[in-house]
């Protein structure tokens, strides 16, 4: 079995898969983690195939940064949260400017870096019960991974507001309904539904998908790049302050008061 967290599956109906691997830290963001979604999205694009799907392992999405990794690092940590933002939307461009259609399939807890992740796919289901939440400002930082960039175009301004400056919680059904998501599935169905639009897509008229992509997309993606280096100019520079450190201390300290020290681990995200 792999060891790597990321992981590209080429299938025979021309499918690219890219699957996040590390269930057992909700697929959390650390450096090792950042960079492999980075090579692995590099990987894909050197040959997409027909369609492109970006999905997890377990029962999570993606949870955001690992807060593990970030917290203790005194003026190294602004360093570190650069870098790891860096490689993770290095991959969200790469992906975003794919020729072919990208399909997301988002389970369970979808945070942070996380969101910008599932929201760069040009068609997105969610399982009911996933559970979106930005989780950033409780922290002390601010949005990466193109979260703030891609929200306003799919929710609008005043959705967006909400979800990033009182980290409000949707479902995957409200995911739906505000634009967030094309549909909402059960969650025993997401994997199959998601592979098979996958599949329909790669079966389909590709020069056709390719030129529509195209128009939809316009030339943002250098829009998307200079936000992207812009988000995280601004989290690196909060992560370096004490008010970030501070909360993010209190986080962690407060998930071992409520486990305990024999119970089970979670991610320390930002969700």
């Amino acid at each position: 079995m792999s060891t790597e967290p990321v992981r590209v599956v080429r299938h025979p109906d021309g499918v690219v898969e890219l699957r996040l691997e590390d269930a057992g830290r909700g697929n959390a963001l650390d450096l090792r983690t950042a960079e492999a979604l980075r090579d692995a999205s590099a990987e894909v694009a050197a040959a997409p195939g027909g369609a492109v799907l970006l999905r997890s392992s377990g029962s999570t999405f993606c949870v955001g940064g690992d807060l593990r990794a970030f917290a203790g690092r005194g003026a190294d940590t602004g360093g570190y949260v650069h870098a790891v933002a860096t490689a993770a939307h290095a991959a969200v461009a790469t992906l975003y400017e794919l020729p072919v259609p990208v399909v997301t399939a988002v389970r369970g807890a979808v945070a942070g870096g996380g969101i910008g992740l599932a929201l760069v796919g040009d068609l997105v289901l969610a399982a009911r019960s996933a559970r979106f939440r930005l989780a950033y400002t409780a922290i002390g930082l601010t949005p990466d991974c193109g979260a703030s960039w891609l929200l306003p175009r799919l929710a609008g301004p005043r959705l967006t507001a909400d979800l990033i400056l009182t980290n409000r919680v949707l479902t995957g059904e409200d995911a739906e309904r505000h634009g967030l998501a094309t549909r909402a599935v059960a969650d025993e169905e997401l994997d199959e539904a998601a592979f098979r639009c996958a599949a329909d897509l790669a079966a389909g008229a590709g020069q056709a998908l390719r030129a529509a992509k195209r128009l939809l997309r316009g030339d943002t993606g250098d829009e998307l790049r200079r936000h992207l280096a812009e988000e995280a100019r601004l989290i690196a520079a909060l992560a370096d302050g004490e008010q970030a450190q501070a909360r993010m201390d209190a986080f962690l300290a407060a998930r071992v008061r409520t486990k305990g020290p024999t119970g089970s681990r979670e991610p320390e995200s930002v969700s």
